[in-house]
């Protein structure tokens, strides 16, 4: 894993423009926008079908800990302590995710089949709700085991940049992240009779789930370049704030979310709060944490 945080390290910028390039020379050669066909289930085992939306989850979650455990290591985490945070903090962030999504929904369906709910293989994740719940879980874990609390906070920030990235690979085969219907050459048209998430099959839409990753590259390239430059939780607080303003725009072209108040959605309703709450905890973490410096690298690996 280090290798790959080194890996990362060298070619950041290159990751950025590769990434821009592929999707101009996608747009170039596809004028009247790109039709996806893929069923959203890879395969079935019996009953039991297996989505491309959770096999991405997987991905997700490998590559963000791929980054995130060896910068923890370099900060002097021990490994054991970091293994307890994932136990805990990536349920939970799963479980949050999935609740935060259905309370926003129509009840009904929840009610009368409760299993539902946290079938997150049908697609369905808030992640403002995976937000919070593994804020909270972290707090807890860092007071209780005497942690530095900021250092995990700062990994924690990484971890969720690289692995929303990939998690909306899983959101654009499935379909559940759409803005409004356009005539734009780079609007996505689904065919596939399985993606029962997209209101209107052959028609082309705002492909919201792609904005989404390119706002999660773009904090990513903020994020990791910064990583040693200030004092612990500094990282943190910049992914709130950037999530936060990358929700709010793309949620302006978001026609499959209803707007709730103002004309907002609640996802925007949400980053407005938690960019205040954030606000907040910045100027309280400045004033208690005055005099401390930025972290280093460790030159020897940390203990284990």
């Amino acid at each position: 894993m280090k290798t790959i945080q080194q890996f990362i390290a060298r070619n950041q910028w290159i990751f950025l423009a590769a990434f821009v390039l592929f999707i101009a020379v996608m747009v170039l050669t596809h004028p009247n926008g790109f039709t996806i066909g893929i069923d959203p289930v890879a395969f079935s085992v019996g009953s039991l079908e297996i989505r491309w939306y959770g096999i991405m989850y997987v991905v997700a979650i490998s590559i963000g800990l791929a980054v995130a455990v060896p910068y923890g290591l370099s900060l002097g985490v021990k490994m054991s302590d970091i293994q307890n945070l994932i136990i805990v903090g990536v349920p939970a962030g799963i479980i949050g995710g999935r609740l935060y999504y259905v309370i926003q929904q129509p009840l009904g369906p929840y009610l009368r089949e409760p299993w539902r709910i946290l079938a997150i293989n049908e697609g369905g994740m808030a992640f403002f709700g995976a937000i919070f719940a593994v804020l909270i879980i972290l707090v807890i874990m860092t007071r209780k085991n005497r942690l530095t609390m900021w250092k995990v906070l700062d990994g924690g920030a990484l971890f969720a940049t690289l692995g929303q990235f990939f998690g909306r690979w899983g959101n654009i085969i499935n379909g559940d992240v759409l803005g409004a219907p356009t005539d734009l050459r780079w609007g996505f048209i689904y065919t596939n009779p399985n993606n029962f998430f997209v209101p209107n099959l052959g028609v082309a839409y705002h492909p919201a789930a792609v904005y989404e990753a390119f706002a999660n590259v773009v904090v990513f390239s903020i994020l990791w370049p910064l990583r040693y430059k200030f004092r612990p939780g500094t990282l943190c607080f910049m992914y709130l704030f950037l999530h936060c303003a990358g929700q709010f725009i793309v949620f302006f072209m978001r026609d499959d979310v209803n707007a709730v108040f103002l004309g907002l959605k609640q996802a925007q309703v949400t980053a407005l709060v938690v960019a205040a709450l954030t606000a907040v905890g910045w100027v309280w973490y400045r004033k208690t944490n005055q005099g401390v410096g930025p972290p280093s690298a460790a030159d020897t690996p940390p203990a284990i």
